[in-house]
């Protein structure tokens, strides 16, 4: 991957719900120049387990074969779902940078107390591992779980595509959208993902 190139194209993913049933993940094609090119959606199950798959197939229906890496905006998205960054970047080719805003204690309790007779959930989450911090240009400390590229190059790459704040433009945008979807869905209007 050349990250000087101004024509790197980042699929920033993230999601929004509204209810206790599906949630909506937008994904949003955006070059190093913060120009968008492209958006595709999945749905997820709120509680359920399918959030890689879903980001698999998100990924799949973009038929597009100039995005560079992906960012997501969490792993563990609609109540406790989780998102298995190194199956996405297995299944995609695609490096992966999963980003969280704020320092955590982690979610293992809340997952023991909310899903006790789930281990296979607290596994998926222990799997995750650490993150890492970095400090953004902006002054912002953004956490970072890299899959397939190093935290130096992730660290950069995020940089490039921090406009201002702690959330990356590729992220910022989708999770813009997926809000926007939703909102429509709750006024009847939306198309549905």
């Amino acid at each position: 991957m050349h990250a000087a190139k101004p024509g790197l194209r980042a699929l920033g993913i993230a999601e929004s719900y509204s209810g206790r049933e599906r949630s909506t993940l937008a994904g949003v094609v955006m070059r190093k120049d913060l120009l968008i090119d492209g958006v595709a959606f999945a749905r997820v199950t709120v509680g359920g387990s399918d959030a890689t798959d879903a980001v698999v197939r998100l990924v799949a229906d973009l038929t597009r074969r100039d995005i560079n890496f992906i960012m997501i905006s969490g792993c563990v998205i609609a109540w406790y779902n989780i998102i298995d960054p190194a199956a996405v970047q297995e299944a995609t080719g695609l490096p992966v940078i999963a980003a969280t805003y704020e320092e955590s204690e982690g979610l293992e309790d809340d997952i023991r107390h909310h899903f006790p007779d789930d281990p296979g959930r607290l596994a998926a989450y222990r799997r995750l591992g650490g993150r890492t911090p970095i400090r953004l240009h902006t002054g912002y400390t953004l956490f970072i779980r890299p899959c397939g590229l190093s935290p130096g190059d992730a660290a950069r790459l995020c940089n490039d595509f921090t406009h201002e704040g702690r959330v990356p433009e590729p992220l910022r945008v989708a999770r813009l959208v997926a809000r926007g979807v939703v909102r429509s869905a709750l006024c009847g209007d939306a198309v549905r993902p």
